[in-house]
């Protein structure tokens, strides 16, 4: 067994935390040294509710944001009682509290837009006036960008209570991150993927994040389980989220792809009813010896700030 202290990992409740939390505990034990049979023991689970999680009747935006998810995590790790945690990447806003960084993201799960209907086999065929279920400002102003004309509804809750909701017929369809789908055994429930270029998901989607103490960033068990190449992707996507002051109160949608020698990046930002869309995408070829990460975060950041130049008032959600 390896002699150094315990990683205790803290992650909300929900049965996607949980498994998105055992996946990496697996990986963290790894990373320490221990077999999987010993993972409990070496990068013990500790379940933290969140405010996001108790309060399920209204949208995020209108209780305090994303930060609503992770600020008892937050909170815990900055007073000792946890050594990191497992967050979905889209779902941290866009800075982190002082003391704290996102150390180390894994490679990345498929992050494109689930659409899952029981009644048609994509958003373009629902009839005119129809039911969307959602609690994203961006896939509301997405979706009506494209069908103006349908009844968006709110819609939280977990995994489950989202299906279920669809089954018992209180939308007509609804849009989920195939990632989650997919980590929970579900990746065959869709009907359709959204097309990542023509509407790109949320910044970061699809990728896990694991945040420690600034202080710890050097740990040699961080190291083992990053993965630059969804590393330098995610800069591009969150580069551009910090341009735009993305939060729960501005539909951003951000899409990068990696090469060999260069990254692009599709940037937008929209009107909550859909309306105004503004859009903007570019390449950056990597410099020899560059340090990629920032060239993608430049990038990400050039075309959110052309973004917000161009949008202005028209991006946010007012009170």
């Amino acid at each position: 067994m390896p002699t150094q202290p315990l990683v205790r990992i803290g992650a909300r409740g929900s049965k996607l935390s949980l498994a998105q939390a055992g996946m990496m505990q697996r990986r963290i034990a790894a990373a320490l040294g221990a077999p999987p049979e010993d993972a409990e023991k070496v990068a013990p689970l500790i379940v933290i509710t969140t405010t996001g999680d108790r309060v399920q009747d209204r949208r995020l935006l209108e209780i305090g944001g994303k930060g609503l998810f992770t600020k008892e995590i937050e909170e815990a790790m900055l007073e000792g009682r946890i050594d990191c945690a497992i967050h979905s990447l889209k779902d941290m806003p866009a800075e982190c509290p002082e003391g704290l960084s996102l150390s180390a993201i894994p490679e990345r799960e498929d992050p494109r837009d689930a659409f899952l209907s029981l009644k048609v086999e994509r958003l373009e065929d629902l009839p005119q006036g129809a039911r969307l279920g959602t609690a994203s400002l961006r896939r509301q102003a997405q979706s009506l960008h494209r069908r103006p004309d349908l009844d968006v509804q709110m819609l939280r809750g977990n995994v489950d209570t989202r299906l279920a909701k669809l089954e018992a017929g209180e939308a007509d369809a609804i849009l989920l991150a195939l990632s989650g789908l997919k980590r929970l055994g579900l990746g065959h429930l869709p009907k359709s993927l959204i097309d990542p270029v023509a509407v790109p998901p949320a910044p970061g989607q699809g990728a896990l994040a694991i945040q420690t103490r600034t202080k710890d960033i050097d740990a040699p068990w961080l190291a083992a389980v990053r993965h630059a190449p969804t590393m330098i992707a995610i800069a591009a996507e969150r580069g551009a989220l910090a341009a735009l002051e993305g939060s729960c109160k501005t539909a951003i949608g951000a899409h990068a792809r990696l090469s060999d020698t260069s990254i692009s990046l599709i940037v937008e930002a929209l009107s909550p009813d859909g309306r105004h869309r503004f859009r903007r995408e570019a390449e950056t070829v990597f410099g020899a010896g560059a340090d990629r990460e920032a060239q993608a975060r430049a990038l990400g950041l050039e075309l959110g700030k052309a973004i917000l130049e161009e949008g202005g008032d028209l991006l946010a959600l007012h009170d």
